[in-house]
């Protein structure tokens, strides 16, 4: 068992960095609840993780799923959202502004409300952590849309820490991460992207889901960090 073992909850853990969050956190010792929309998806997904993982299937988004499943799941002791959404992006001029309430109620939205749904189940002295966005960090032009959503949910942070203390409530704030949110992209283009975008950040190379998990794991299992946004970008911040 790890040393701060006990159930988590990852909403969003069928692909990308969800599901490296549940790899790592399962050869830690935890025991996993894993949830998406597609049953089929999260059981392939999950097939050959090792240890103590099942999953749930329902659209985190929907606050009624939400309530129905942690009034079924009994007590867990850390809640991870790696809910993402995709719309929001654009020059500010040109921003199309339903796509970005549409980003609010893809991401902002769902995150708020699975900590609120979550609470009856979580332990006192547990911890939540939310997945952002560098977006949210850095002045980035053409990515006011997804400042404002993932600011938004990263300014919530060191209220809720005090507020909802002993749990704790932290951040992990990803930069670019080879995931399936970039699939959209054209192959010969995300290529590109990822060459490009490595060449100018200090550790010479795009993310990987498992270094966000990383990070993540460290949120969950460090009993004395709250309040606290981890930038797992790269070093973009930097630029």
């Amino acid at each position: 068992m790890g040393s701060g073992a006990g159930r988590v909850v990852v909403l969003g853990g069928s692909s990308g960095i969800g599901l490296a969050t549940v790899k790592r956190l399962a050869d830690a010792g935890y025991e996993l609840i894993a949830t998406g929309r597609d049953a089929g998806k999260l059981h392939a997904s999950l097939a050959d993780i090792q240890g103590a993982v099942r999953y749930e299937a329902f659209d985190g988004t929907q606050r009624a799923s939400l309530d129905r499943f942690f009034s079924s799941i009994g007590t867990i002791d850390h809640l991870v959202i790696a809910l993402s959404g995709g719309d929001g992006a654009g020059h500010f001029q040109e921003l199309d502004l339903l796509a970005l309430r549409r980003g609010f109620e893809t991401k902002f939205w769902p995150h708020v409300q699975a900590v609120q749904a979550a609470l009856p189940a979580l332990r006192k002295g547990g911890s939540v952590t939310f997945l952002t966005s560098i977006s949210a960090r850095i002045a980035n032009p053409g990515t006011s849309g997804l400042a404002a959503i993932n600011g938004a949910i990263e300014a919530m942070v060191p209220v809720l820490a005090r507020e909802l203390a002993p749990t704790r409530v932290n951040a992990v704030s990803p930069g670019v991460v080879e995931t399936p949110w970039w699939n959209a992209m054209p192959e010969e283009a995300r290529r590109q992207f990822f060459a490009s975008h490595a060449s100018e950040l200090p550790v010479a190379r795009v993310g990987q889901p498992d270094d966000v998990a990383q990070a993540v794991a460290y949120l969950v299992g460090n009993g004395y960090t709250t309040g606290s946004i981890i930038e797992c970008d790269g070093g973009l911040h930097l630029l």
